[in-house]
């Protein structure tokens, strides 16, 4: 384990110190605008603006990492994020926060981009599934951690969003001076939903709507917590618990779902966050051990519902469509998501604070609905014809994870040899420093070949 890790350190040590900071400003963002007077409407329209972005940076972010070079474009992005976030007391007005969080969500895209294809270079397929996953489970841990942090900080001061300024600063570090070799492959997401619906309705449906409920929860839950009367570091507990419950359980139910028809799967997990709705819209929350052990459930309802509709998506996709499928879900999660929390905060402003889960009720039980019409229109696939579950290929964060390795010979993927940005390398790079790190540009070929790429009829597991 420790020599599998060992090339790809200095990358998850930005991942944690980046995702560390994106976790902190997520949980602070709604606190503090709340805070500053914004509306219910406002906060909304603040908190969708991180997933326009995140679209955005799928679209485009993969032409910035082309013109500018991999490490370039890591550096450039994660310094505009870093001063995204310090820009947020500065500005304190709903339209500017808008304008940062679409930054900021464009930014955490080609992050995403980068890193991963990074991590898939250093991978073998021994143990890609192996890192990647760890990739993930440090993903939500280190967002966990961002959003406890809050606990020991004052929202009313500059500090936290100079702390988050700070730790996503501190990511530059560690890959500026990796010796590792230069990132493999990125792909160009390419959405046709025509061809995602007529592969699985079912799976692009149910990311649609799971995108507009776990957007609004992702964001919402903090402002949630301090309007049924919860501290703010009880929020920042009471949010972090909505997203641990939900990572911790992506596993046994995805697991679950490679001996169920997976439509089965989330068909209960629909029905079960719609009950947890409910019950947060008509029992009285009395204290914070109760509001608590109720964000569990719904964690546990809800989150895990994107990773099984993923996995039913790759279980209709022939092997050459694994990267379009892969990128196609994680953009139509981020539209569904664009909406949920500006509709969420819409009825919070309408009804009160329980309208959040008003639209998780509802949202959720129409989903089931059509996963209950689609029972009987197509048969589920056998278990010899389903891919295993996937934890790290069916995680949302990313944009480029698919259950096998990056193929050259997609169309949507773009070998390192392809980027403007090496064209004029030989030129830029002379003496020493073309020495320590121009032979990895100067040699693409070599950066560009995925290790121990199988053969067509092999697949990762």
């Amino acid at each position: 384990m420790a020599q599998a890790l060992a090339p790809v350190s200095a990358l998850l040590i930005a991942i944690a110190l980046l995702v560390t900071g994106h976790g902190l400003q997520s949980t602070l963002i709604p606190l503090a605008g709340s805070q500053a007077g914004f509306s219910d409407l406002e906060i909304g329209l603040v908190s969708s603006s991180y997933f326009i972005g995140l679209v955005l940076g799928c679209l485009g972010a993969p032409y910035v990492i082309m013109r500018a070079g991999h490490i370039r474009a890591f550096a450039a992005l994660v310094s505009l994020m870093s001063a995204a976030a310090i820009l947020h007391p500065i500005m304190v007005e709903p339209l500017a926060w808008s304008a940062i969080r679409v930054i900021s969500g464009f930014c955490l895209a080609g992050f995403y981009m980068i890193v991963e294809s990074w991590l898939n270079e250093q991978a073998s397929n021994e143990n890609r599934g192996t890192i990647m996953s760890i990739y993930i489970v440090l993903v939500y841990a280190a967002m966990t951690a961002g959003q406890l942090s809050l606990t020991v900080m004052d929202i009313a001061t500059f500090i936290p969003f100079a702390i988050a300024s700070v730790a996503v600063s501190l990511a530059v570090i560690p890959v500026s001076l990796t010796t590792a070799n230069q990132p493999a492959p990125i792909t160009v997401v390419r959405f046709r939903p025509v061809k995602l619906y007529r592969n699985s309705p079912t799976a692009l449906v149910a990311v649609l709507m799971i995108g507009i409920t776990q957007g609004a929860l992702w964001m919402l839950t903090p402002l949630y917590a301090i309007q049924i009367g919860l501290t703010t570091s009880q929020a920042a507990y009471f949010a972090a618990a909505f997203v641990g419950a939900g990572a911790l359980s992506q596993w046994p139910i995805g697991r679950l779902s490679d001996r169920l028809d997976r439509r089965l799967v989330l068909l209960g997990l629909a029905a079960s966050a719609v009950v947890v709705s409910i019950v947060f819209m008509t029992v009285p929350i009395n204290g914070f051990a109760m509001a608590i052990a109720l964000v569990l459930l719904a964690g546990i309802a809800t989150q895990p519902a994107y990773a099984i509709a993923a996995s039913h998506a790759f279980d209709h996709a022939d092997r050459s469509d694994y990267v379009e499928t892969s990128s196609g879900m994680n953009l139509a999660f981020g539209i569904g998501s664009s909406f949920g929390p500006l509709t969420a905060a819409y009825l919070m402003q309408s009804v009160g604070s329980w309208g959040l889960f008003l639209q998780v009720a509802v949202i959720q039980a129409l989903m089931g609905l059509y996963i209950l019409s689609r029972l009987f229109q197509r048969a589920a696939p056998s278990i010899e014809e389903k891919t295993d579950f996937d934890y790290a290929a069916s995680a949302q964060v990313g944009t480029v994870l698919s259950p096998e390795p990056l193929d050259l010979e997609d169309p949507s993927v773009i070998p390192p040899e392809e980027f403007p940005a090496y064209d004029h390398v030989s030129d830029d790079l002379t003496g020493a420093a073309s020495a320590a790190i121009g032979e990895e540009y100067l040699t693409p070929t070599a950066s560009a070949q995925m290790p121990d790429t199988p053969d067509a009829e092999t697949r990762a597991d």
